[in-house]
């Protein structure tokens, strides 16, 4: 039987159901009793969590811990952003694997929905998040830590390019237009990303390696616009580095022909 009802939501709107039975709080200060140690703690493997307007996103959350009698349980895997944001995993969706005798990996999914319940998300859940964690040992020696490790949770971003004319004659104008855009999540909807730099960069064609031609910045609407001189033929795109909110992208190459 489960002990309660998993919540992993952004949002004002969404409350933690109570766990039955007793169960222990997900946001306790950090304390403990005994020798049992929190040896390493991965979310997402490493990377930030990255989310959109509409899919469900799921980061995959392991716990090393050890302990001389070795370990019992991980009775929850909370994560917590700028309040009122929240994610929530308890025991009976956490995977407890033996590594030795005295030590485990406890895994388990936080799942971010940036639909929430009624739809709202605050953007401002891009940021550093705290990942808090209880484990238990056989001998009932525990553990519990507020922020065993952190993680970025950012607005997933895209990037357009078009370059034009195409063919177009050597020695000629070329003008690359483009657009940078993020999640929104409080409508649901992608927006241009203002005042951002964002490098052109050109392929040669037969060749692997993108050169970086000039960096523009965005207008107020996340459009990018820019000249140069045709000379042979290759690929255009924009490439954008990223923040500490919304990853890098690049653009995919458009092929000019230069006659």
């Amino acid at each position: 039987m489960r002990t309660t009802t998993r919540l992993a939501l952004f949002g004002t709107s969404v409350a933690l159901v109570a766990p039955v039975m007793g169960a222990a709080t997900a946001h306790a200060e950090d304390g403990g009793s005994g020798d049992i140690t929190i040896d390493k703690v991965v979310v997402n493997g490493g990377k930030p969590v990255v989310v959109g307007t509409t899919n469900v996103v799921s980061a995959k959350v392991s716990v090393t811990a050890s302990d001389n009698s070795g370990i019992a349980r991980t009775t929850y895997i909370s994560a917590f952003g700028p309040k009122p944001n929240f994610a929530q995993i308890w025991d009976d969706e956490i995977t407890c694997v033996k590594v030795k005798a005295t030590t485990s990996t406890c895994t388990g999914t936080l799942t971010f929905d940036p639909r929430a319940a009624t739809g709202f998300v605050d953007n401002n859940a891009a940021a550093t998040w705290k990942l808090g964690t209880l484990v238990s040992a056989n001998d009932y020696d525990y553990i519990h830590r507020d922020a065993a490790t952190t993680f970025k949770v950012q607005r997933y971003s895209k990037l357009t390019v078009n370059a034009s004319p195409e063919p177009v004659k050597k020695g000629k104008a070329v003008t690359v237009t483009g657009k940078l855009s993020r999640a929104n999540w409080e409508d649901n909807a992608y927006h241009g990303y203002t005042n951002q730099s964002v490098k052109l960069q050109f392929r040669k064609k037969g060749s692997d390696t993108y050169t970086t031609v000039k960096t523009v910045k965005t207008d107020s609407t996340g459009n990018l616009k820019s000249t140069v001189t045709a000379s042979t033929d290759g690929y255009f795109r924009y490439s954008f580095a990223g923040t500490a909110t919304t990853p890098a992208v690049n653009a995919t190459g458009d092929f000019v022909d230069v006659r």
